[in-house]
């Protein structure tokens, strides 16, 4: 039998209303909605190559063979894709970053996104949009999102079969960019999986989750009326809360460097000085500065300055994952 291959390519992507937490850890199904930007120029390059001569499944990421807990989440969503194509041939998964990994810029949402896409290709299947994000999202619930173009929302749904992300705005509907400051660039002690399955441990999680409909609504709109100056103050304060409730888990998760809470409040100053910015932060240190494209440039510079910040990532909005 021949090898089936396929490559895929797929975006990061930033929440801006966040997903922490799950109601269903297996199936990775959220507490709540989540919306999110999709981040042009970073990406995922993943190439699985099912081989009649191999015994088992290969990983290798950015040079390196990856065997373990990491190997076993790939391998279970290959094993999702034999079942349905009826095939039994070991995959050889081959996948590579241009962006840091482990540190809180959605690597795991790229690289699921870009793995159920060349999976299911080179396995032969014609799956639409909704059932690739349904697949990505067993891998990691904020790969769903990085299937769709642009801004994006994942709904939460009722089950497995109606969770799943869709588009609410295309990459050109608005012009913002992300520049990512990066203050530190090694993996996070506690992964995002570990501390989903803290999140029900603080007390702050039920109320954040039971004002999630009210914070999605309003970013929701913002977004589709491209009013910067309610996104800024909603992305803010959902981060505050998402952040609020991992210092308050059991046990606590600080992912915050001292120059993380100095871009914060850098960026909060500036625009109460008439730049539009804002920031967000996933699980991670590193922190998303949110502008318009034509600001881009002058909020790097002014990042370049603030002690701490190593470099800075910058993005435009992403289009979906794509093959090739």
């Amino acid at each position: 039998m021949k090898t089936l291959s396929a490559t895929a390519q797929a975006s990061p992507n930033i929440a801006f209303i966040k997903y922490w937490g799950n109601r269903d850890s297996a199936l990775r199904l959220p507490a709540n909605n989540s919306i999110s930007m999709n981040l042009d120029g970073l990406f995922t390059r993943t190439t699985v190559s099912f081989q009649p001569s191999l015994g088992v499944d290969e990983l290798i990421i950015n040079d390196r063979e990856v065997t373990g807990k990491g190997l076993e989440r790939v391998s279970g969503i290959l094993d999702l894709v034999r079942q349905t194509a009826g095939i039994d041939l070991r995959a050889e998964v081959v996948s590579e970053n241009n962006f840091p990994t482990g540190a809180g810029i959605a690597s795991s949402a790229a690289a699921f996104a870009a793995l159920a896409l060349a999976a299911t290709k080179a396995a032969g299947l014609q799956w639409p949009e909704s059932a690739i994000s349904r697949l990505a999202r067993l891998g990691s619930g904020s790969a769903s999102r990085s299937i769709p173009s642009g801004f994006v929302e994942w709904k939460m749904g009722t089950g497995d079969e109606d969770c799943y992300a869709v588009s609410i705005a295309p990459p050109d509907h608005w012009a913002l960019a992300d520049c990512v400051a990066i203050v530190a660039t090694g993996h996070k002690s506690t992964g995002s999986t570990e501390g989903h399955a803290l999140a029900p441990t603080s007390p702050l999680q039920a109320a954040r989750v039971a004002d999630a409909a009210r914070r999605l609504d309003i970013c929701r709109r913002a977004i589709l009326e491209r009013d910067f100056e309610t996104f800024a103050g909603i992305i803010e304060l959902d981060s505050d809360m998402m952040h609020a409730v991992m210092m308050t888990s059991q046990p606590q998760l600080f992912y915050w460097k001292p120059a993380t809470l100095a871009v914060m409040e850098t960026v909060r100053s500036w625009r109460k000085d008439g730049l539009q910015v804002a920031y967000t932060i996933d699980a991670g240190p590193n922190v998303h500065v949110i502008c318009p494209q034509t600001e881009m440039a002058q909020v790097t510079a002014f990042l370049r300055e603030v002690p701490g910040v190593m470099d800075i990532l910058q993005a435009g909005v992403g289009g979906p994952a794509r093959l090739g």
